[in-house]
């Protein structure tokens, strides 16, 4: 008898500047501009949601994120290596890991326990993270998916807005952790390449039909936002600081969060080899506290894209999740379409 679990979809996460309501958007302006093509880069992958979208058997999906918690999400659900995973053995870890309960306190316990977590919800965690490290039966691929499925789960009963730049003050998050499978279409993914590089590194060893770029806007840096996952992801147990429990984050920090994000974009642009690109982008530009406030300004960003190719733009209204301290409303998303000249 097949053993029955619930399952995900990629989309299942919240996650900054995640693009799951835009998907049919981004269709219409490739499907307005572009005639068939064979291979799409999401070159900031994040959740993986646009990637997947245009995950089809005839098409090659290359997806790139630098936080290691994206890369094993990424892997699992876009994965080329599809024949290597025993997705009835995934189940069977899964069903026992929901059955777990322990009292002995472990990494996540007492470094997250009774902050981000319940204390029983972060020592089922630990003990879960440390069964994936240490289980010799499961191959780096199965690993991956199991690490993904804990990270979905773990996301919904975490005590926090969506995200894990800090916790709430009160513990208010008691439902019970329960790991789901992710619902991967293994058929779509033959083709496919997942990295986890800077995204200035990787443009001069890719060729590609559809290049589409979606960097961060501001200084809110995403490793600050998902320290928590990096540090379960890898494994490393490192030690932490602060109120808001982060780890040394200096590795993951982001060009495009800094002052540094007109040069990192220009050389990015400039190295493509790309026959189309798209790039995503808002317009909080000099809207918004400083924080949230573009670093890259709108007459920046044609005058690059414009040197590259023929620039058509296209605006939707977008109210995105944030971090929950400032006010998107009203805002829109631009896609700025280049076809590239040869």
């Amino acid at each position: 008898m097949e053993l029955e679990i619930d399952t995900i979809e990629i989309r299942s996460r919240r996650y900054l500047g995640n693009k799951f309501k835009l998907l049919g958007f981004i269709e219409s302006i490739i499907s307005e501009n572009v005639g068939s093509y064979g291979s799409f880069c999401d070159m900031f992958a994040g959740t993986g949601v646009v990637g997947e979208y245009f995950n089809k058997q005839d098409v090659k999906i290359i997806s790139n994120d630098l936080l290691h918690s994206n890369f094993l999400i990424l892997s699992s659900w876009l994965t080329s290596t599809h024949k290597n995973i025993d997705i009835d053995k995934i189940k069977i870890y899964i069903s026992k890991f929901n059955m777990l309960s322990g009292k002995k306190p472990n990494y996540v316990s007492r470094t997250f326990g009774n902050k981000y977590f319940s204390r029983p919800n972060a020592i089922k965690i630990g003990l879960i993270r440390d069964l994936i490290d240490k289980d010799g039966g499961l191959n780096a691929l199965e690993k991956n998916i199991l690490i993904t499925s804990l990270i979905y789960a773990l996301d919904r009963v975490a005590n926090t807005c969506g995200h894990y730049d800090a916790y709430r003050k009160k513990m208010d998050s008691f439902n019970e952790l329960i790991l789901k499978l992710p619902n991967i279409k293994f058929e779509n993914n033959s083709n496919n390449e997942v990295f986890k590089m800077d995204a200035n590194s990787l443009i001069d060893h890719i060729k590609i039909d559809i290049l589409y770029l979606d960097p961060p806007y501001n200084s809110r840096q995403y490793s600050d936002a998902y320290h928590v996952l990096e540090n379960i992801s890898e494994w490393k147990k490192p030690k932490v600081f602060g109120v808001a429990k982060k780890m040394d984050r200096s590795h993951i920090k982001s060009d495009y969060n800094l002052s540094t994000a007109k040069e990192a974009f220009k050389n990015l642009i400039d190295s493509a080899n790309a026959k189309y690109i798209l790039l995503s982008y808002n317009t909080t530009e000099n809207k918004l506290n400083n924080r949230s406030n573009a670093k890259l300004p709108t007459e920046f960003i044609i005058s690059v894209l414009k040197s590259k190719g023929t620039l058509k733009i296209y605006e939707k209204e977008f109210n995105q999740f944030t971090t929950g301290k400032t006010n998107l409303n009203k805002h829109k998303e631009r896609i700025y379409f280049v076809k590239v000249n040869k």
